[in-house]
């Protein structure tokens, strides 16, 4: 089955940079304003290719501008259209300061790709890593073509499954936009083993972390110490999240582990199974990785009623777990919209005594109010808001 790998994809874009550097078509400490002559250049002189590998360009996340997801992510666009319009806004740091993560850096590398190899990203991929390692099951993902065996995507709700949204994938591109199998990412981690696609040297360039941060050119790197495993090991992982699919792969280098997990219904929990999966491989105890909080708090709301459900929450966040504002509130809306009026007002209650300053909190426990006529308490609710 073909699941769509989503941030999986900025290891492969990685690779083709690190490729045309060895072919001097490019240089990782040039300015992007080098390849791309288009591109705003009070920005494009400072931000290197390096940079935007292991985001320090300091260039924000087109994810972070305002209703991308409910608009913008259905609309097609073309690579230097989507450049111009989303990924050239003030920067947020001098490039090299920080790390921040950033798919707009590495669809900007898609784009230089584009323009110095005069091909478009999916082609100078298919030529340069897909066919030479026969996978054959990996692509650019296009929702025109018809793909055999392509997984559909959904999204967990409360009460059950839904499709998940649109996406239009000339959004994710160089960031995001590859589907893959199992056994096809197997044929990757072996080739990253060998000198097939890269020189030793320009490998070891690729797996260097910056003083910023645990990341890589694509790669997050983790030393393992002994007590935890057994002896020192070296991690090599990334995950990724897109409408309707989780992926994470790791690789542990002494032993030439590949852990790798693919999942088509929205965001399974993958550090934990990731993590019970290498204490399994080296025989250390384990848990089973658990449903998401909200999704229990929910089934015992349904089975054994709101009190319990509170009570168990409570017992829950002595212990360390809990859901943060942001998500209390979404989860009080979704009860409301599968009727649990009852047990959304009390989310909502709950979220104002966690947090006491927060307008939000305090604007939604009014709408759970109005949802049941009760104009007085709503009333209470909206006067902590001036």
């Amino acid at each position: 089955t073909k699941f769509r790998i989503a941030s999986l994809t900025k290891q492969f874009t990685a690779m083709l940079i690190m490729q045309l550097v060895e072919e001097n078509v490019l240089k990782l400490d040039a300015p992007i304003s080098e390849y791309l002559k288009g591109f705003r250049k009070d920005i494009g002189d400072k931000v290197t290719i390096h940079h935007l590998l292991n985001h320090t360009s300091g260039i924000p996340n087109y994810l972070r501008i305002k209703n991308f997801r409910k608009d913008i992510s259905r609309n097609n666009y073309s690579v230097d259209e989507f450049t111009k319009q989303f990924c050239s806004d003030d920067l947020d740091f001098e490039p090299g300061t920080k790390f921040t993560y950033s798919n707009s850096g590495y669809f900007i590398l898609g784009n230089i790709i584009e323009k110095v190899t005069k091909q478009s990203y999916e082609s100078v991929l298919n030529n340069k890593i897909l066919s030479p390692l026969g996978m054959n099951n990996t692509g650019y993902d296009n929702s025109s073509v018809i793909i055999k065996n392509r997984a559909s995507g959904y999204d967990k709700k409360l009460n059950g499954y839904v499709n998940t949204g649109y996406l239009d994938m000339s959004i994710p591109y160089a960031a995001g936009s590859m589907y893959s199998t199992v056994r096809d990412l197997s044929l990757w981690d072996n080739a990253l083993y060998t000198e097939s696609l890269l020189s030793k040297n320009s490998i070891n360039k690729m797996f260097k972390v910056s003083k910023h941060r645990n990341y890589a050119y694509g790669w997050e790197v983790n030393e393992i110490p002994t007590s935890e495993l057994g002896k020192k090991i070296t991690s090599i992982n990334h995950g990724g999240g897109i409408n309707g699919f989780n992926s994470s792969i790791t690789r542990i280098l002494q032993d030439k582990f590949l852990i790798v997990i693919l999942n088509n219904t929205g965001g399974a929990p993958m550090r934990a199974l990731n993590k019970g999966i290498t204490n399994i491989l080296y025989g250390k105890p384990y848990e089973l990785a658990n449903k998401h909080l909200k999704n229990r708090l929910y089934d015992w709301i349904i089975d054994e009623g709101v009190n319990v459900a509170l009570q168990k929450y409570t017992q829950l966040n002595k212990q360390g777990e809990s859901l943060s504002e942001s998500r209390l509130n979404h989860f009080g809306y979704e009860l409301l919209n599968l009727n649990l009026i009852e047990a959304a007002i009390e989310i909502f209650k709950l979220n104002v005594v966690n947090n006491p300053e927060s307008a939000n909190a305090y604007h939604s426990l009014a709408e759970g109010y109005l949802s049941i006529n009760n104009n007085r308490l709503a009333s209470v609710s909206y006067t902590h808001l001036t």
